[in-house]
């Protein structure tokens, strides 16, 4: 028969097994989220500290705009894209590839953010970046439901491959304008990747093609 001390020893034993179980899993949550908090950064933090930091570590959100003709550039800077014959293709799992014109790009929902590039030793550029998100250009695409990346090309065969969970966890976008003006040659005219918490060397530049995974 069951006795209400009885019923209690059981009911207290079974809620010690699963702590003994939650616990060890709960601490695990704890940690993993501890170590994703990223340093937060002053007005006027040093622009030569933080050009040797990892961007995935830092919170830039305080950290002043930087005017475009003090932003440095990396790779290519002289690529000479014909607007007029300029297409951004999206192929690969998707139910209907595009070749996006310049114009065409410009009438998507645009989107703007301020996001930090770092290039590891050299320089870094804060900028308000404006462009258009990859959820508008892949709805218009209609990925397939198996699609988990897409790879980014730019010019002289430069690849960035980017997970798609990271687009809509991130700010991923692609660029057509910085601080308000449209963007320059040297940095990538017509549209450049933006990559929140990715070294500048993953921002590929003149982008003209996206291919789904």
């Amino acid at each position: 028969m069951w006795t209400r001390r009885r019923f209690l020893k059981k009911g207290l034993g079974a809620f010690l097994i699963g702590l003994s179980v939650l616990f060890p899993m709960l601490l695990n949550v704890i940690s993993t989220s501890w170590g994703r908090v990223k340093q937060l950064l002053p007005k006027r933090f040093s622009r030569e500290e933080l050009k040797n930091m990892n961007p995935a570590e830092v919170d830039s959100r305080d950290l002043e705009i930087d005017p475009l003709d003090t932003f440095g550039t990396m790779g290519p800077t002289d690529v000479t894209v014909d607007i007029k014959t300029y297409r951004l293709n999206i192929t690969g799992k998707v139910k209907q590839p595009l070749a996006l014109t310049y114009d065409e790009v410009l009438k998507l929902p645009p989107m703007t953010a301020t996001v930090l590039l770092i290039c590891p030793g050299f320089f870094t550029n804060n900028g308000q970046w404006t462009g258009v998100s990859f959820r508008a250009l892949l709805k218009n695409a209609m990925i397939h439901q198996e699609a988990k990346y897409a790879d980014i090309k730019g010019a002289h065969g430069k690849l960035v491959r980017i997970p798609l969970k990271d687009i809509d966890r991130k700010k991923v976008f692609l660029a057509y304008q910085v601080n308000g003006e449209p963007l320059p040659q040297k940095h990538g005219f017509p549209v450049r990747l933006v990559y929140e918490d990715a070294y500048g060397y993953d921002w590929v530049k003149y982008v003209d093609e996206i291919v789904i995974l």
